[in-house]
């Protein structure tokens, strides 16, 4: 029973992993035919609705003036920040070299545990983690073919920077409430801000605005900043938080291979190579000790 049990978690971790992975994909979507602006005040207006619903319906108590300092702290890094760095970067960037770029952001949120949570982590694992960072700003030389960094790649690196501070943030409230409610308040206490963003920035008219745009959108608003966080905290309650968390390897690959059908990207053996590389000191990383 306990086995099935955790292979139930380990199939919806994958599941999870699959949708964080579709972000990429759809913001490119979005950004074809909406301004990054009003994408990113969109998104996190329909996960708002959504998580104060949920909320709502469920009657859960509001939390403590230090939780909403948290929560607040939180949702700034990964409701606001990262879809915002990720909504210009796709403006330029393929969604298969941002899944590259991404490889290194399960050791950028480890780095940001060291300081955010006081986490103490072992020589081995910083020199992973430098050679991660390396084989990723590699990656984007050589694909700007040794010149000046893009801006697309900066607003990337700002994602991981933003990314891995919000989930560190967002892992330390988990330890206090379920991760369903962080996700939930997190979302609720950003959306008047996202609905008077989203009111601002309408756009005059949708009449050249693509449907693929608006499936963009919806995919980024209800799965990637809402209901995947519901998926796999799910995942790791049931599998193992460690065990699962390791799923988020594939997810270079999985941006690659998505970034094929929906955007019409071209798989290249040097970025499946790449990702590889990166995933590699990812796991090296992870397997050094880490004092708490």
């Amino acid at each position: 029973m306990f086995r099935t049990h955790e292979k139930l978690g380990l199939l919806l971790g994958f599941i999870g992993v699959v949708m964080f992975a579709g972000t990429l994909p759809a913001t490119r979507l979005g950004v074809a035919g909406l301004d990054p602006l009003f994408l990113t005040a969109a998104r996190a207006t329909i996960a708002g609705i959504t998580g104060a619903l949920v909320l709502l319906f469920t009657r859960r108590a509001l939390p403590t003036p230090r939780k909403l300092t948290e929560l607040f702290a939180a949702g700034f890094c990964t409701i606001l920040m990262f879809p915002l760095f990720i909504a210009v970067a796709m403006m330029t960037v393929p969604a298969a070299h941002g899944g590259v770029v991404f490889g290194i952001l399960p050791l950028a949120t480890a780095a940001a545990a060291a300081i955010l949570a006081h986490e103490r982590p072992s020589a081995g694992f910083w020199i992973a983690s430098v050679a991660g960072a390396a084989l990723v700003l590699a990656f984007i030389l050589r694909r700007s073919g040794f010149e000046a960094v893009s801006a697309g790649d900066l607003f990337l690196l700002g994602a991981v920077a933003a990314g891995a501070c919000g989930y560190t943030l967002s892992g330390k409230l988990t330890a206090q409430m379920p991760g369903w409610e962080v996700i939930s308040w997190g979302v609720a206490i950003f959306l008047p801000l996202a609905a008077i963003a989203t009111y601002a920035l309408w756009p005059a008219t949708f009449a050249n605005t693509p449907a693929s745009a608006f499936a963009g959108l919806a995919y980024v608003g209800f799965v990637s900043q809402y209901l995947s966080f519901f998926v796999f905290n799910a995942a790791m309650a049931m599998g193992g938080v460690a065990r699962v968390g390791q799923m988020l390897l594939l997810q270079p690959f999985v941006i690659v291979a998505l970034a094929w059908p929906v955007n019409g990207e071209r798989i290249e053996f040097e970025t499946l190579l790449f990702a590889a590389a990166v995933v590699a000191t990812v796991l090296i990383g992870q397997r050094m000790r880490v004092k708490r």
